[in-house]
């Protein structure tokens, strides 16, 4: 979840091949299960023109092996969403206050915390619409990581401090720790990669299996009832390949949507987004807070102000300031819950909503702190149509946009997502060769030659959408060109065995 707040996809092969047959002669009654025996229209079909077979054999290797980034992402998701309630479990005597009468100015509560904390300087403070909610103050302070502040929390009807805490981005250090485990394991740079890779081959498993569940379903009767309801009365693996088809269907857009939002803050992929939305002029516009008659200064929050980030002065301030700042602010109609933050000296302060809940309220304020005029403004409804959509799939993402709501549906699509994982895998086991000559672990993986059924319409294109797609999400291309590698020199080494060891008639890849 921001990284973002943290993914689906059908995993392990829904349509692995059948073991091998023996020649009808050898068969025992005892030495298959009845599952070997089901329809074989994925061999009898074999020499069609067709692009499942290749469809079949990818969704099966990107299935088994990134299955298990996708549990990670799932199950750290899972909890990065109730960040909120963890918050209130572990640190609920620092956020909140029992309401007692008018609150005091926010100056006095500045002051307090400046008290508690002298050898910092305030970079923000926020401000919340709901009466139980302490102020909190922002601080840099010496021996922390740049990204890191000292955050004081303050009685905001007594002006009496109740606790402090490092944060990270406004986050308590239980959310941090969670926030970073969904986003890169707390590995730092290199496990940002697990995240993107899950992240870039959601979307493409996703589709993938519904291209070729749409395939499997064709001659159904009531197609679309067959695609959403899994097979009644089916059993075995075809009971399991129901199942996991069925809740891939019902999660496709959910997925999808995890998928796209995941990647605008992977690395790479992350970083062409960002170029598209540039290039494109769709970026939120920055809060312009020089003065007039200065020079123009750096803009005082970035494209991410909506992680509560603080990115104001770190030079001294008079704590009556806030209160003057924060007037002009409430003048110019930013109600609800605000950041604060001061500016150098010679430019303006900003105040910024920080509601992100439905309808949310976003909009920004440069307030000249010298005589408490508004002197450039930035608002929500002012951004481009797609710095819209990206900020509004964060906040989703993260589940802050409908607030319990949205938590519930990240529980139970993360949940689905573990449960397709699950049923990808036990197909993987169900389809196990168990005859005793034959007897191994897992199942085959599909029959390999898919490429050699391509019709033109897909061969044609295919290579211009393969480097296209390679260089908007580079590991998802590296990956595929891993996989291709690997199934090479899987099939070498069978090949090598095969010229060793004659091959029964009937056994197959």
């Amino acid at each position: 979840m921001r990284g973002e707040r943290g993914n689906q996809a059908g995993v392990a092969d829904d349509y692995c091949s059948k073991p091998a047959l023996r020649p009808p002669a050898e068969v025992s009654p005892m030495s298959a299960p009845p599952l070997e025996l089901e329809r074989t229209d994925e061999t009898t079909r074999t020499s069609q023109i067709s692009v499942v077979p290749l469809l079949r054999r990818l969704h099966f290797y990107a299935g088994v092996l990134i299955g298990p980034f996708l549990v990670v992402a799932a199950v750290t998701g899972m909890l990065y969403a109730f960040a909120p309630q963890i918050d209130d479990v572990l640190y609920g005597d620092k956020l909140w206050v029992e309401p007692a009468g008018t609150a005091r100015p926010v100056s006095e509560q500045v002051a307090a915390a400046q008290a508690s904390l002298p050898e910092g300087t305030v970079t923000a403070v926020q401000l919340f619409d709901d009466p139980e909610a302490t102020t909190r103050v922002v601080f840099a302070a010496p021996g922390l990581a740049e990204e890191y502040s000292k955050t004081v929390y303050v009685n905001p009807y007594t002006a009496q401090v109740q606790g402090e805490l490092t944060t990270w981005a406004g986050a308590t250090p239980a959310v941090t720790w969670l926030d970073q485990l969904h986003r890169d394991l707390n590995l730092g740079p290199v496990g940002n990669l697990y995240s993107e890779l899950a992240a870039s081959w959601l979307w493409v498993l996703s589709l993938v299996g519904l291209v070729l569940w749409i395939a499997r379903r064709r001659t159904a009767k009531r197609r679309v009832r067959a695609l959403l309801v899994p097979e009644k009365g089916a059993k075995g693996v075809r009971k399991t390949r129901s199942w996991h088809a069925s809740l891939g269907v019902w999660a496709l857009v959910g997925a999808l949507f995890l998928s796209a939002t995941g990647l605008t803050w992977s690395n790479y992929a992350g970083e062409n987004f960002s170029a598209v939305l540039v290039a494109l002029n769709a970026k939120a516009p920055a809060l312009d807070t020089a003065l007039p008659g200065s020079t123009p200064a750096a803009p005082a929050a970035g494209e991410h102000s909506e992680h509560n980030g603080s990115a104001g002065s770190t030079e001294p301030v008079d704590a009556k300031t806030f209160d003057e700042v924060l007037a002009a602010g409430r003048g110019a109609g930013l109600d609800g819950p605000v950041e604060l933050a001061p500016a150098a000296a010679g430019t303006a302060w900003s105040v910024a909503q920080t509601d992100q809940l439905w309808p949310i309220r976003q909009d920004k304020a440069a307030v000249d702190p010298a005589t408490g005029t508004v002197t450039a403004r930035a608002d929500f409804a002012d951004r481009p149509f797609l710095a819209k959509l990206s900020s509004l799939g964060i906040y989703a993402h993260m589940g802050l946009l409908f607030g319990l709501a949205n938590q519930i549906a990240l529980l139970l699509l993360a949940a689905t997502i573990l449960a397709l994982i699950f049923f990808g895998y036990r197909m993987w086991w169900q389809r196990r060769p168990t005859r005793a000559d034959r007897s191994a672990p897992l199942g085959a993986a599909p029959k390999r030659g898919g490429w050699q059924q391509l019709p033109l319409w897909f061969v044609i294109p295919a290579p211009l959408v393969l480097i296209a797609v390679g260089i908007a999400m580079p590991l998802l291309g590296i990956s595929l060109v891993a996989f291709l590698i690997l199934d090479g020199v899987i099939g070498a080494v069978r090949a090598r065995k095969s010229e060793r060891t004659p091959v029964v008639a009937g056994q197959g890849d």
